[in-house]
């Protein structure tokens, strides 16, 4: 079984107190989707909170929950560290995105299922090859001249859109679940950041394709 997930990465929160978030570990992937508990959107969103800020022109300490907010709304595109997670449970292979991926560029997926390929990070460098109307995926070697040893996750490249189409469903429910949570946080913005996370995520714009064999 594939599975394929939207992931963002875990942020260290040892000292953050704006809101209430999980005890993950920092720097692994998190999934999102509609199954998260509003300990780990307070997660999700506290990575995307201060990795923003990093970019941003207003070095003053943040004092509360709306101020976090409202400089996440300023920046010019909401950067988010992640990718898709791709979990073949049959050969017990993972690839995760590299260092420098970026969530916000998850459609690009898309051009890969018409023979294009992607840069996936580096630190581990992801390597993606296509092979006779397939797609196959190593978790690493992606800078290498030769091709990895191990077996590779292999991906019908047809069915890459009905996979994205799944992705995407894990996506709204994310989005959704942060309206909900931001909405507890700071009223007056929570419809400002559903709409601009859905807008720079580029989360419910149509998606074509057909569907593949994959699970949310």
């Amino acid at each position: 079984m594939l599975i394929v997930n939207a992931v963002l990465e875990t942020p260290d929160t040892v000292d953050f107190s704006l809101w209430p978030v999980a005890d993950l570990p920092p720097y692994q992937f998190m999934a999102l989707s509609g199954g998260m508990s509003p300990l780990e959107v307070g997660s999700a969103l506290a990575m995307l909170a201060d990795y923003n800020s990093r970019t941003g022109d207003d070095d003053r300490p943040v004092m509360d929950a709306s101020e976090a907010i409202r400089r996440l709304l300023e920046t010019d595109k909401v950067i988010a560290p992640g990718g898709l997670r791709f979990h073949d449970t049959r050969i017990n292979a993972i690839v995760q995105p590299g260092c420098c991926c970026g969530l916000e560029d998850w459609r690009e997926w898309l051009d890969v299922a018409g023979g294009e390929t992607l840069w996936l990070g580096h630190d581990p460098s992801p390597r993606l090859e296509h092979a006779d109307g397939s797609v196959q995926l190593w978790p690493d070697g992606g800078d290498a001249q030769e091709t990895p040893p191990g077996q590779p996750i292999d991906i019908v490249a047809g069915d890459l859109p009905g996979i994205l189409h799944t992705v995407q469903e894990g996506l709204q429910g994310f989005l959704a679940l942060t309206m909900k949570w931001a909405a507890r946080q700071s009223p007056t913005l929570a419809a400002d950041l559903a709409a601009r996370l859905d807008a720079d995520l580029v989360i419910s714009a149509p998606l074509p394709g057909t569907s593949g064999q994959h699970v949310p």
